[in-house]
């Protein structure tokens, strides 16, 4: 457990808070909490889901992130345009690591970055015509795509051009999918309301198109929504599933086809690893559909074991013995691993700040290790994700949302972690200051993470950086002589 006391972090959070003006200050301490596990409801301790301070550093994305660059992007067999300047579209350009399967620029195009490169005349004139034009040759060069989709960039919002009626159009031409997504990035207060966009989008322009296709239906068929595959998450997750005898007919967007979107209207039961993203669309689906949706977490033995068993319980016995003989198939596994990594991380204390399910989903991981997580938050989390948060983290850590740089900042050099997991927007400024550190939102170029394989690099990774001998030539402010925070610890 934490060796800090309520009072002492709600006293580092006042601390943290002095140097803002009082407007400010207000604001700001409504997103910085110790947690109390005795509270049901998060809002009693803490807000989320608003807009940014003006003038200080925020680590958000915007809603066009969270549509190209999250949902939609590793669909691989579609083609995304970034409708808009190039400046945005750069951001498609491999954002993350969605490991696929497939030939580059023939079926596949997750890695590749379509723009329509918007100039000043577009934005006088509109870009409907220009649209048009780029659809067709997409077409022409790229004939095995499966699909289009359009995602607005803030311009395409501000002069107001009919994405809706340009995909109506091409649609029919091409007896194609095109989807248009009006994911502008001025909307929403960050990357989050682009997640609820895109789901819209899916079930407006994807499955309604799939109404009254032929599915060949088992008792076991089920989905995998929420995971982008990164560094092979989704492969890691969906040998597990299969091994215990489910079938998998769809999965996405990691490595995801439109077939298999379109198939997911038919599954059993839906199963949600990235809550934040796509709890929409599985909510959308129980409701139209009757299809039941669950969470599953698949980091760390433990959390790993929990999930096959309560995803088990959704079916019969045959499903349930298999997910028992899985369970005992890889516990010799991950108890070797453990061995191996356990007596060099007991006791190491992290800090996380990331964004989706990982400020809580990875806590039971690092715990399998003997480590222990002194404080996380959200990027751009709401409520709900934080009440699934407070059971995980012990009584009086750190909680912070949105937290900016400079808060971040001061919460390290207060708190002391052994090691930090966050993004590649804080990643050199906490090396810089001598923290081992590791970017949790695509692995570090590592992974898989997921599973019981992911579980073994992870904690490679983890003793890796922590243990690295590199860290022996940096000294963290706290620990350099003469300073003020050296004098306050003595």
């Amino acid at each position: 457990m934490s060796t800090m006391t309520k009072q002492e972090t709600e006293a580092l959070i006042q601390e943290v808070l002095e140097v803002y003006p009082e407007k400010a200050r207000k604001d700001r301490a409504k997103h910085l909490t110790a947690n109390d596990q005795s509270l049901e409801k998060s809002s009693k301790c803490i807000t989320s889901n608003r807009k940014s301070l003006p003038g200080v550093m925020t680590i958000r994305g915007c809603a066009y992130a969270g549509s190209r660059g999250v949902v939609w992007g590793p669909v691989k067999d579609m083609i995304h345009i970034s409708h808009g300047p190039v400046g945005c579209g750069q951001y498609s350009r491999a954002g993350r690591r969605n490991y696929y399967v497939g030939t580059t620029g023939v079926n596949t195009f997750t890695t590749m970055n379509f723009t329509s490169d918007f100039q000043e005349r577009d934005i006088v004139f509109g870009g409907d015509k220009k649209l048009d034009k780029i659809i067709d040759e997409i077409e022409m060069l790229f004939p095995l795509n499966k699909g289009i989709t359009v995602q607005s960039e803030c311009p395409i919002g501000l002069i107001g051009d009919d994405i809706e009626a340009v995909s109506k159009k091409k649609a029919q031409d091409l007896d194609k999918t095109i989807v248009p997504v009006r994911c502008e990035g001025f909307r929403g207060v960050s990357q989050s309301l682009g997640h609820h966009i895109a789901n819209d989008a899916i079930r407006d322009w994807v499955f309604s198109r799939a109404e009254g296709k032929e599915f060949e239906s088992t008792p076991y068929d089920v989905t995998v929504i929420g995971d982008y595959n990164i560094g092979g998450d989704a492969w890691s997750s969906r040998i597990l599933l299969e091994e215990m005898g489910l079938r998998v007919i769809a999965q996405w967007s990691g490595d995801g086809t439109l077939a298999e979107m379109e198939n997911t209207p038919k599954a059993k039961l839906n199963l949600l690893h990235c809550y934040r993203s796509m709890n929409y669309i599985s909510r959308h689906m129980e409701e139209k559909y009757g299809i039941p949706w669950m969470e599953y977490n698949f980091f760390g033995p433990t959390k790993i074991e929990e999930a096959l068993r309560k995803i088990a319980e959704r079916f019969d016995d045959k499903i349930k013995e298999g997910a028992e003989r899985v369970i005992a198939k890889y516990k010799p596994e991950w108890q070797a691993v453990v061995a191996k990594y356990r007596p060099r991380l007991e006791g190491k204390r992290v800090m996380l700040y990331v964004g989706g399910l990982r400020p809580r989903h990875i806590i039971g991981a690092y715990e399998d290790l003997g480590m222990e997580v002194v404080g996380t938050g959200y990027e751009f989390g709401h409520n709900d994700d934080y009440d699934r948060t407070i059971k995980e983290m012990g009584d009086a850590t750190l909680i912070y949302d949105d937290v900016t740089g400079y808060e971040f900042e001061e919460f390290v050099k207060k708190v002391k972690p052994d090691l930090i997991g966050s993004g590649i927007k804080e990643k050199y400024i906490f090396q810089k200051m001598g923290i081992p550190f590791r970017q949790m939102h695509s692995w570090d170029y590592s992974g898989p993470y997921h599973g019981y394989d992911g579980f073994a690099i992870f904690a490679r990774d983890m003793d890796m950086t922590l243990n690295n001998p590199c860290w022996d030539s940096i000294t963290p402010p706290w620990k350099k002589s003469g300073s003020a925070m050296s004098v306050a610890a003595e």
